[in-house]
């Protein structure tokens, strides 16, 4: 059994795209392979007409890919803005000689990098955070501390990987207007979610897997509708 199997599909510029089905789908692992933590067997990810099989993970980063995880991946030992900044290495000059020497443009890039870091936690409602250490916030700010440093990296593509997953209702609320947010100023984005609701009400694009392969595609109300959906969430209304 394939993880993935013949699965195609298109991703519309400025758009939210949201991909669903029961656990054990494939839908992480969909993310995985687009973002080169997995290489498939055979087939292509196509990001702007590059083909991006074989290519490193930083390599996609620089191409415009970011990413959130299920769990957030955050740093304990560093600041929430550090943990932001960590987004932006990819910007900052980090050849070994002038960066042990501290030369002038160094230090600039990292004053720069931080100021942007600062920019981006008020953007996702974290200002009140910036200095504070991981282990001392709440989740739901853990969640879009990584939405934060995921925009550092300054993507085209946003993939978003259950962010919705632990949250209440008032986090939830927030995290919603964020996404509209981040669509709203032209950002595409992927997202991976169990909430429907969330997904319905958001969604301009619906693809729906199973067993790794393709059930259904289309605008939220057709997707809602179709027998097979209904069927693959246990005739359980979506």
């Amino acid at each position: 059994m394939r993880a993935i199997d013949g699965l195609s599909f298109g991703i519309t510029q400025g758009s939210i795209h949201s991909i669903i089905g029961p656990n054990g789908a494939g839908k992480t692992t969909l993310l995985n392979l687009i973002t080169g933590i997995y290489q498939p067997t055979h087939g292509e990810v196509r990001f702007f007409g590059d083909n991006l099989i074989g290519k490193p993970v930083q390599a996609r980063v620089s191409a415009g890919l970011g990413r959130t995880f299920q769990t957030p991946q955050v740093c304990m030992n560093m600041s929430a803005v550090e943990n932001v900044m960590l987004g932006r290495h990819l910007k900052l000059e980090s050849r070994l000689l002038p960066s042990v020497l501290r030369l002038p443009r160094i230090r600039d890039g990292e004053r720069e990098a931080r100021d942007r870091a600062a920019e981006l936690m008020e953007y996702v409602g974290l200002q009140g955070y910036i200095n504070d250490h991981p282990g001392s916030m709440p989740y739901g700010a853990l969640k879009r501390l990584e939405v934060a440093r995921a925009l550092a990296c300054e993507p085209k593509l946003l993939l978003l990987d259950e962010p919705a997953a632990g949250l209440g209702a008032s986090e939830k609320a927030d995290l919603t207007s964020l996404i509209e947010k981040l669509c709203g100023d032209g950002l595409t984005i992927i997202l991976v979610e169990h909430d429907m609701k969330l997904v319905m009400r958001i969604s301009q694009h619906i693809l729906v897997i199973n067993y790794g392969k393709k059930l259904a595609e289309g605008k939220p109300a057709e997707v809602r509708c179709n027998p097979d959906v209904v069927a693959a969430y246990l005739g359980s209304a979506i």
